[in-house]
């Protein structure tokens, strides 16, 4: 799927949508919109490779014969007026912003979040293509330099310095670096613990954290960062269903956005531990340990956890 696309072609592609939805009514038919769906993992325990194909596995078609079909058809037609104005007039907004715009219509965030999904699919771009961006979450630190949109983020010259990671991340660019690998930590606590410890400067790395589950650019200018740099990639998550969870976003993207994952994820990415067999290999005592809840017993699944992960990662993290 192409994601480059300019403003202008998307909004030549949102005419062409609108008009053939007005087309169908015009001629007495009921409109349908064709969303394609797509996954992030490999479906064949054979194979040894590290990520899916971009193509689609499969179409939903939304027509106005199904109660939940229209209300999704009317949330997607509002939003996409809204991604219309925003590329017209060369600006951004983020998800939130959209949201509050017909908080009465949408009545939650997550309905939002998958009109933007189907409008990425239906208009075969990345979110940040439709002017619509996160608030930045993501933090970095090390020995990096780089210019965002005229700015300069010189972490180099303090490597324990936190910086937050820019949201445009397509304006990154004139990067420089002298670090040996880079280092991903699932909690801001460790990230700052290792800037309390002056870890950079005593490691010449460049570490990044996500504050959890990592938000787009966060992903995306990790991406970057091993597409221009060439670095080995380790992950140090928590050795739980959530760090397992986070580690294979950072690896393979989300479910939510696997029609964008071959942009997003980075299968370079190597777990750092702390493995499972850690706890008997050191001797650790039972009450180190917590229970798993409900919810951690739920995503710890073996059929869940079977159809996030390729067998490849499996034999890398065994």
């Amino acid at each position: 799927m192409e994601r480059n696309a300019s403003s202008s072609a998307l909004l030549s592609k949102i005419k062409g949508l609108t008009a053939s939805l007005v087309k169908e009514l015009s001629e007495g038919r009921s409109p349908s919109i064709t969303i394609h769906k797509f996954r992030n993992y490999c479906t064949d325990p054979h194979s040894n490779c590290l990520c899916s194909s971009d193509l689609p596995k499969g179409q939903q078609v939304l027509t106005l014969t199904r109660q939940c079909h229209a209300y999704r058809i009317d949330v997607l037609l509002r939003v996409l007026v809204i991604v219309q104005k925003l590329l017209q007039e060369n600006r951004h907004g983020s998800k939130r912003d959209i949201y509050y715009m017909h908080p009465s219509v949408f009545s939650e965030q997550t309905v939002v979040d998958r009109a933007i999904s189907d409008i990425c699919i239906l208009l075969q771009c990345s979110r940040h293509n439709l002017n619509v961006v996160s608030v930045g979450k993501g933090l970095v630190m090390g020995w990096l330099q780089f210019l965002e949109a005229g700015r300069k983020f010189d972490c180099i010259s303090s490597p324990t310095t936190a910086y937050t990671i820019p949201v445009h991340v397509e304006e990154v660019k004139d990067i420089v670096s002298v670090a040996k690998y880079i280092l991903i930590v699932e909690k801001e606590s460790v990230f700052q613990r290792l800037a309390n410890d002056k870890f950079c400067n005593a490691n010449r790395c460049i570490v990044i954290t996500g504050r959890g589950y990592p938000d787009i650019p966060t992903r995306r200018f990790l991406r970057l960062l091993v597409e221009k740099l060439c670095l080995p990639v380790y992950c140090l998550v928590d050795c739980d269903p959530y760090g397992f969870d986070i580690l294979t976003t950072y690896r393979f993207g989300s479910m939510q956005m696997a029609y964008d994952a071959k942009n997003l994820r980075v299968p370079e990415v190597q777990w750092l531990g702390v493995f499972p067999s850690d706890f008997e290999k050191y001797d650790l005592p039972q009450q180190c340990l917590l229970p798993l809840t409900s919810e951690g017993v739920k995503l710890f699944s073996f059929q869940s956890f079977q159809s996030a992960c390729s067998s490849t990662f499996l034999s890398t993290i065994s």
